[in-house]
Parts: C-alpha cells; sequence; structure tokens
C-alpha cells in the first residue's frame, strides 16, 4: 500500500490517500470496486469531499491545430464531509459505475496503442482539492464488441491504432462528449477499395450502436473519400449471428458502392471533397443477420454525421 502526499493543494503535512480497486479490469455497464484508504497528516483536518472520476485523453480539432486534452467523463462522491484526525486512517468502500459509452481499451489482454484510462481520486480539504491518485483501468469489449473485433481479425483486418475524438455521432443516443475510433489496416481481399477502417462503438443497456467509417484510397475522388456504414446489434441476440459474414457483408458492400460511383461519376470528374469528408450519396443497406438492425448510408459528409462539439473540457 502506497499513500500519496497530498502537498500540492494542503501543504506539507497533510493527508494522504490510496486508492485500491479490487480489480482494474471491468466492461462498460459493469463497476470498479475498491476501498479509498485515507491517513491524516501532521494536524487535524476536515474532509469536505472525498470523489472518483473517471479519466482519458482525447484528441481535440481546433482550427487548424490538433491537442490532447485529459478529460473526466464519470464521476461521483464516495464520501461527504468528516473530520480527520492527525495520523488517522480511513477507510472508505465504494462501488463506481462504469458508463455504458466507456470505451475498450483491452483487447485479448493488451492495451490497445493510444488509449489510456484511469480513476482519479480526488480530495476537498477547506476549498482546496488535491487530485492526488489515478490508478489503472483496463476497460474489456462487451460480448457484441468482442464478436465483431474477432470477425475483423478473422478476415485479415491488422489493428493500427485506437484514440478517442471530441464529438458527437448525429442520430445516436450519445451521453459522452467523445467517441472512440478503433482503427484497422485492410485485409488483403480489400486492400485494393479501401485504405483504412474505422470502428466506433456507441453502447446502452439494450444493445451497441456499430458505426464504420471506410477511408478511400486518393485517386477516386479528389483526396479520396470516406464512406460511413450504421448499425445495430442487440446484446441477446449477439451468440445468433455469424459475425465473420456479417462484417464480411458490411466491407464488400460499401467497395461495391464506390465501384458504381467510379463507373458513375468517373475518375475524378468534377465531383470534389466539398468540406474534405465526401459527397451527400446515401444508400440503404439493410442490417444482415439477426438482431441487426438499421442500414448503411454512404458518402455522408463528416460535419453531417460526426459533430465537434464547441465545449471546454477543462483538460489539465
Amino acid at each position: 500500500m502506497v499513500f500519496k502526499k497530498l502537498r500540492a493543494a494542503f501543504g506539507v503535512g497533510g493527508p494522504s490517500v490510496d486508492t485500491v480497486l479490487s480489480n482494474p479490469n471491468t466492461r462498460p455497464g459493469l463497476t470498479l470496486e475498491g476501498q479509498v484508504h485515507i491517513l491524516g497528516g501532521d494536524h487535524d483536518v476536515e474532509i469536505e469531499q472525498v470523489a472518483l472520476g473517471l479519466v482519458t485523453r482525447v484528441e481535440v480539432e481546433s482550427g487548424d491545430a490538433n491537442y490532447d486534452a485529459t478529460v473526466e467523463f464519470h464521476r461521483i462522491a464516495v464520501a461527504g464531509r468528516f473530520p480527520l484526525k492527525k495520523g488517522e486512517r480511513k477507510e472508505i468502500p465504494f462501488t463506481f459505475p462504469v458508463p455504458w459509452e466507456t470505451p475498450v481499451t483491452d483487447v485479448y489482454g493488451q492495451r490497445l496503442h493510444g488509449m489510456t484510462m484511469g480513476l482519479r481520486t480526488e480530495l476537498a480539504v477547506a476549498r482546496a482539492v488535491d487530485k492526488g491518485d489515478l490508478d489503472p483501468v483496463h476497460v474489456h469489449p462487451l460480448p457484441a464488441q468482442e464478436r465483431i473485433l474477432d470477425a475483423f481479425t478473422g478476415l485479415g483486418f491488422r489493428f493500427k491504432s485506437a484514440d478517442l475524438e471530441r464529438g458527437r455521432i448525429r442520430g445516436l443516443n450519445q451521453t459522452l462528449p467523445f467517441y472512440q475510433e478503433i482503427e484497422f489496416w485492410p485485409a488483403q481481399q480489400y486492400a485494393g477499395s479501401i485504405n483504412e477502417v474505422e470502428l466506433t462503438f456507441v453502447a446502452d443497456a439494450q444493445g451497441v450502436d456499430v458505426v464504420l467509417e471506410f477511408d478511400k484510397r486518393g485517386g477516386f475522388f479528389t483526396g479520396g473519400q470516406d464512406a460511413f456504414g450504421r448499425f445495430r446489434v442487440e446484446h441477446a441476440t449477439v451468440d445468433q449471428t455469424d459475425w465473420a459474414a456479417v462484417v464480411d457483408g458490411w466491407v464488400r458492400q460499401a467497395t461495391e458502392r464506390y465501384s458504381s460511383f467510379r463507373a458513375s461519376y468517373g475518375h475524378g470528374g468534377g465531383h470534389g471533397k466539398g468540406h474534405g469528408r465526401g459527397i451527400g450519396v446515401g444508400g440503404a443497406i439493410a442490417g444482415a443477420g439477426a438482431g441487426l438492425l438499421g442500414g448503411m448510408v454512404l458518402g455522408e459528409a463528416m460535419e453531417g454525421m460526426f459533430e465537434g462539439g464547441g465545449e471546454d473540457f477543462g483538460g489539465e
């Protein structure tokens, strides 16, 4: 047990804190459990509040610049006001609910490159706040997410990277101010048609919305184009679906529509990118496999589907 002195806000001789997780591994919609251990310092103090928050790193686009911001996206208070005597030890048990939309950080026991996640402990004393303890958290995929990721790798897609981007996806009941993109290099059978696939999950208690972005190679239209697919997977039907066939169908339908675009519009002729993320051409494709609802929209403008948020995260 390693107590961390909270000197920044409380001064030398202040209380120390150590948060111990019973298990740092979890899934969206589950919980994290543990105890906050507080050790009194050189003098008596009044603790005003003990709070825990899930913290991650989000990429923010601002004009022509991109930067990373540290974002606390879910927070609960685990204790209110109480006195802490000199040298006193205090243990506060907690159960921390993990939001359904929490991004995945670990797959197959390995941390996804580009992902960070931690549970931060915050103590408030006499209107001073010290964010003194940060414990790593490992968020593993839900069964539906895991099956889809398995299908991508089984088809030969290779993981590239993952990140979180500020913004919202239009048409989805999204509660967090960011979304996750898990990027894959294409499998050999699709390599001539697409450059990469970006996969986004937005989960809730009933199921998972799946958003796919296919990044088109340059040359067809100026600089390449993007295609979007959006599907709904219900938790209850996860084991009733041939996911390899479903994912293969998603990708092939996107590439086939690109071929028809090429035939209709010609190679690079007269239809530029506009705002840089495609032209407004849509196509309805029914979801394949049990438990899939909705359809696919291709060539939809990025600004129309992914809305960049204007809120300030207050990054550290």
